[in-house]
């Protein structure tokens, strides 16, 4: 289905972007995906909006990368949606049997009928010829929206009381138990995941994700709506890219907090970039995302492009590799994806024992968090981000969750993760438990 492409000159990037996401509030079905504006060496774009389904794949676990596979090749077409934590089952003989309070579908995409982005002064709208008659009418909307999110009128709950799935003397307990592992020679690292959630809870998905977005400012944000599923992520951390034969992957393991004090603040991120404990873990992590690219990749074309480099975001500093390799022509897109996942940062090293041990001892099922959300191209190009530091929220059901979690080594303990956990689950909480009073 080919497209008809516009492009508008627009003055003010930003305030046309906040129309945008306001407008973009009537449809059942929408992914927004922001950069933030965040420099970074590999982008497409500002930010993206696809909306409204033409055609889409919903389906659990089973054979869902075929399905993919398939459902991308057919379509050859942008097609933008997620691969849930879980989809690790079609790929290794693993199972998920934890507790669920969100039940979203293991895999979902979708071909939208109407696909916008904004790059700089200019923004492309991208429509399927059978509905371009719409294109300059809904350019004007645009442009007339009310960019408040006063806007978004919608029952609220006065207050969002979170609970844990985990205490902190169990969390503990569950730490010790994966040192055993480590300290026994099953597994080098395991990234062991909580849960904090809220039953029986309306919130405002558009207000909560605006809120959670400014006080982060990620370069891998996404609202995502489909019917009553909505993640509101403010996500750090690439898992993988295509630029034409090119792949990269960029893993992040170590985190410090933001101080207040520009030199006492520099001073914590130079610590981080030679804490011992932080980059053993992520150079374990560069060791495992090397092999994975090595499945596809051409003999010899796997590179460290970047080694524990120290990134510095709103709430927190953060040590982030680049892996980088080389495919085939003849490889395909889905093919790339399924010899990685699930990403090496959200499991563990070796990633099957560790996947089996934090399925044991975690007490949810992981979902869409720390799974993936982005897009394919029409010529099989793809961009996808790791879901944490993300909301889930299951309107029907009245459920929200968010979870957080931490690469457990040999020099962990169990107090210290758990203080990194809340340093984590710091912005979510405090989202869902002041917008709804504002």
């Amino acid at each position: 289905m080919s497209r008809t492409v516009r492009i508008f000159s627009i003055d003010t990037p930003e305030l046309f972007k906040q129309k945008l996401f306001v407008w973009a509030k009537q449809f059942e079905t929408a992914i927004w995906l922001d950069s933030n504006n965040y420099e970074q060496q590999y982008s497409s774009f500002d930010c993206a909006l696809a909306v409204e389904e033409f055609t889409s794949i919903k389906t659990d676990y089973h054979n869902a990368f075929d399905k993919l596979k398939e459902y991308q090749s057919f379509t050859k077409d942008y097609i933008f949606g997620y691969i849930s934590y879980d989809v690790k089952n079609d790929v290794e003989k693993l199972t998920s049997k934890n507790f669920d309070g969100l039940h979203f579908p293991d895999l979902y995409f979708f071909q939208p009928q109407k696909l916008i982005f904004i790059k700089g002064n200019t923004v492309e709208f991208h429509y399927l010829q059978m509905i371009d008659d719409e294109l300059e009418e809904d350019f004007e909307d645009i442009i007339e929206t009310n960019p408040s999110i006063d806007n978004y009128q919608q029952e609220e709950t006065d207050e969002v009381k979170i609970k844990l799935r985990i205490h902190k003397d169990e969390y503990h307990q569950k730490v010790e138990k994966v040192l055993e592992h480590i300290h026994r020679g099953d597994i080098y690292e395991a990234n062991f995941c909580q849960e904090f959630y809220a039953e029986n809870t309306v919130i405002n998905p558009y207000k909560v994700y605006t809120q959670l977005n400014k006080i982060s400012e990620p370069p891998f944000a996404t609202f995502f709506r489909n019917d009553n599923h909505y993640l509101l992520s403010a996500t750090p951390e690439r898992y993988i890219r295509k630029e034409d034969s090119k792949i990269i992957s960029q893993p992040i393991k170590g985190t410090a907090k933001r101080l207040i004090d520009p030199i006492e603040d520099e001073k914590i991120a130079f610590d981080l970039a030679r804490d011992e404990k932080e980059r053993s873990e992520n150079i374990m992590i560069v060791d495992l995302v090397r092999n994975d690219l090595s499945r596809t990749a051409k003999k010899g074309s796997v590179l460290v492009e970047e080694l524990c480099k120290v990134y510095s975001f709103k709430q927190v500093h953060q040590m982030i590799s680049t892996v980088v390799s080389e495919i085939e022509n003849t490889t395909h897109p889905v093919d790339v994806m399924k010899d990685t996942f699930p990403m090496g940062s959200m499991t563990g090293a070796p990633k099957i024992s560790a996947m089996k041990i934090i399925e044991e001892l975690e007490e949810t099922k992981r979902g869409l968090y720390s799974g993936t959300v982005g897009y394919f191209t029409p010529n099989g190009d793809f961009d996808f981000n790791v879901v944490i530091r993300s909301i889930l929220y299951n309107a029907e059901n009245k459920y929200v969750s968010y979870s957080v979690g931490g690469a457990i080594t040999a020099k962990s303990t169990p107090e210290k993760e758990y203080e990194e956990c809340l340093l984590k689950a710091k912005a979510m909480k405090y989202v869902l438990t002041h917008t709804n009073k504002s």
